[in-house]
């Protein structure tokens, strides 16, 4: 049996993802070109994997940023 994957959960639009972080619209975009918030582009889309913004909030707390 094939493991079905629920795409709306495993991908955020650059704006959920900065409702998660707390941060405005215009900073997620510019960190997500910056490369400090992981972001792919599919088609004219950018959308970040919600297991890689979820493991970079583990790691920064990890480190003591947050």
């Amino acid at each position: 049996m094939a493991k079905h994957i629920d795409l709306e959960c495993a991908m955020l639009t650059v704006e959920q993802a900065a409702v998660r972080l707390g941060i405005s619209r215009g900073l997620a975009y510019e960190a997500a070109r910056r490369g400090d918030i992981p972001a792919v582009r599919i088609g004219k889309r950018l959308l970040v994997p919600a297991n890689a913004l979820q493991a970079l909030l583990q790691a920064s707390e990890v480190r003591g940023l947050t």
